[in-house]
């Protein structure tokens, strides 16, 4: 057993998100487990870009209200408690309601994601309507 060290949050990289977001490296499998598990925290409006990952993703939502979609139109509104799964290689972004914060645990297999381009605030705008009280 090993209590791991806590590591410095760091802000995201404007590459690959659009808007404030900060990350939280929470754990990295070692040989011969690849895990990787993060605390992403987005300001209202802030998400990923379009991205896939070879092996899936498992967002579970601890705080806020956010967005799921993808290329098809998809759209999951997450709040606390949703845990949402993308399957191996679909595109898809996530990220805040325009009105609220949102904090999520990202927990995938491998580094192995493709990042695509940012999505467009048309793209953003179309997602949030879907944002119907629950």
């Amino acid at each position: 057993m090993e209590l791991l060290p806590t590591l410095p949050t760091i802000k995201a990289p404007a590459e690959m998100f659009t808007g404030d977001v900060w990350i939280d490296f929470l754990y990295r499998g070692e040989d011969p487990s690849q895990a990787r598990m993060y605390a992403v925290h987005f300001s209202p409006c802030a998400r990923t870009a379009w991205h896939s990952h070879a092996v899936g993703q498992v967002l579970h939502v601890t705080e806020g209200i956010g967005l799921v979609a993808t290329r098809d139109g998809t759209v999951i509104v997450m709040r606390p408690g949703d845990t949402v799964h993308t399957p191996p290689g679909e595109w898809h972004w996530h990220g805040a309601t325009p009105d609220h914060f949102m904090t999520h645990l990202g927990m995938q297999e491998t580094d192995d994601v493709t990042w695509g381009e940012h999505v467009t605030d048309e793209e953003y705008r179309s997602a949030a309507t879907h944002c119907a009280p629950r």
